[in-house]
């Protein structure tokens, strides 16, 4: 993350500097005195993830300032002041503020706040990455529709989705596009008598090594398969904090998931806590069903 700290007061900029740079969240890119030459054109040009202001400042206050360029600044915003005015403080959110740290400061609550407002900033660049892929592939498509409906496979088409959940390089991504495949070979279009998970991975194991019983094998492939979803669920859920009304989180958290599990991944992430896979519910048959009816279309 790059910082700019903008503070009239020198002991509170080193301090905020040391604690930045000692606990390695990022890199202090410009610290100022005063508020009076910051403008959305020089955050731009120094690439500004987080700025970090004091609310009460001669000249030009941290208010003032963050009216004058929050309408155009896509970093975050985070005000500082020894000021515990409620009104005060409702009103520097109301304009955009992000986050607060009080005066005098503790390394405890800047670490703390800091490290919360990158994950929002590492979660929205995430997701706008994925929306980039969508939108850029929604215009491939186009250009291209009648060309690669007819041209496109099964797994071709199933590979996409996966690249849109951002789980094309797992593991259990091979696996994922050889069950569609095989489904494509062996059921109706409409997918209406789906056979058992386990019966699909012994088949594809015993295609590849004719072995009656290799439970080792088709244990893996269902372990692979898992995690992979799982990942996928936790990108999903990662989607939906950042904007939950986007219509890709609400297409697939719905489709191709179990909605409670991926609200339930949604506050673990909210809490910076780890997603355990042992913790959650992850439907297979599901998310493959759906994977195969879509690319099977």
């Amino acid at each position: 993350m790059r910082f700019m700290i903008v503070d009239d007061d020198s002991a509170t900029r080193f301090m905020l500097q040391d604690i930045i740079e000692d606990c390695e969240l990022g890199k202090v890119i410009s610290s100022l005195d005063s508020a009076v030459d910051v403008d959305n054109e020089l955050l731009t040009a120094e690439k500004i993830d987080i700025l970090i202001i004091d609310l009460l400042m001669p000249v030009c206050d941290g208010i003032q300032t963050v009216k004058s360029i929050k309408a155009d600044f896509l970093g975050k915003i985070i005000m500082l002041s020894q000021v515990e005015n409620k009104e005060m403080v409702g009103n520097a959110y109301s304009l955009g503020v992000d986050s607060y740290i009080t005066k005098p400061i503790n390394r405890n609550e800047v670490v703390g706040v800091i490290k919360e407002v990158s994950k929002h900033i590492c979660l929205k660049k995430f997701v706008s990455n994925i929306q980039n892929d969508l939108h850029n592939l929604s215009y491939e498509r186009g250009i291209n529709k009648d060309k690669s409906d007819k041209k496109m496979t099964i797994t071709e088409r199933g590979n996409m989705v996966l690249r849109d959940l951002g789980i094309e390089s797992e593991a259990g991504s091979k696996d994922l596009l050889e069950v569609i495949g095989w489904l494509g070979k062996n059921l109706d279009s409409n997918a209406n008598d789906f056979p058992a998970l386990k019966t699909i991975f012994t088949q594809l194991v015993n295609e590849k090594t004719p072995q009656e019983g290799d439970c080792k094998k088709i244990k893996a492939v269902e372990q692979r398969v898992r995690r992979t979803i799982f990942q996928a669920m936790v990108n999903i859920a990662s989607m939906g904090i950042v904007d939950c009304t986007n219509p890709k989180f609400d297409d697939y958290s719905s489709r191709y998931f179990d909605l409670a599990e991926i609200y339930a991944l949604m506050r673990t992430l909210e809490k910076d806590e780890k997603p355990q896979i042992s913790n959650s519910h992850i439907n297979s048959k599901k998310f493959i069903r759906t994977l195969y009816i879509e690319s099977h279309k």
